[in-house]
């Protein structure tokens, strides 16, 4: 099987691979866009700046940390008794400068402004409070992130939580999350993201979810 294939009715990338192709344009993202259809896969980004569109095809070891990464966020949210609104898969455009499709995103200050809403516009509607990536198959374009400025993104890369807080001269690496100031999610998540990996997830999150109400041991 060849690692990729590209026609005008056929996009297909061998599971674990990531293509970069340069000198793109807006217009060559879209196209892509297009020939892949309502599937999922592969993910597709696109930086202006870099003019680099990112073909990406996760393996099942990809997948399941960023379920999980996702299913703790939940339980911190319901922990915190706050509304959330998540989103995986989900394309988020900034006509002509990015195009970023996150292993997994919530809004949850922003919730309500999406509600109902079956096409997120970046150009009238506000960008996801928090983007989640795990960084097995490929490395996550920060700059295309810059550009679309979503307050607060989490790269998860070999049992290391990394967490960045926008600001207006771009991303810094934080030690603390905006959105859980109150948990040490940078050292405390990887803990029940590999537990997952290894014992399951119903494991890890009913420790995590148990260990949230006895709060000395988590």
């Amino acid at each position: 099987m060849m690692l990729i294939t590209v026609d005008e009715n056929t996009l297909i990338l061998e599971a674990g691979k990531e293509v970069i192709f340069p000198h793109q344009t807006w217009d060559d993202y879209e196209q892509l866009l297009k020939i892949r259809q309502e599937r999922v896969l592969p993910k597709l980004s696109f930086n202006a700046i870099t003019q680099e569109i990112r073909l990406m095809s996760p393996l099942p070891s990809h997948g399941n940390r960023v379920n999980i990464l996702g299913d703790l966020v939940k339980t911190l949210l319901n922990h915190q008794g706050k509304d959330w609104q998540g989103f995986d898969p989900i394309t988020l455009k900034m006509p002509l400068k990015a195009g970023l499709e996150p292993d997994t995103c919530f809004y949850i200050d922003s919730r309500e402004a999406i509600l109902g809403k079956e096409i997120i516009d970046l150009t009238v509607d506000p960008p996801p409070d928090l983007a989640i990536e795990v960084d097995f198959t490929s490395i996550t374009d920060i700059k295309a992130y810059e550009l679309l400025k979503i307050p607060e993104l989490w790269i998860y890369h070999q049992e290391i939580l990394i967490i960045y807080i926008w600001k207006k001269e771009g991303y810094l690496d934080s030690d603390k999350s905006r959105l859980f100031p109150d948990i040490d999610v940078k050292n405390i998540l990887p803990n029940y993201v590999e537990l997952a990996w290894k014992q399951g997830s119903s494991i890890a999150l009913r420790q995590f979810s148990q260990n949230l109400i006895d709060s000395t041991k988590i």
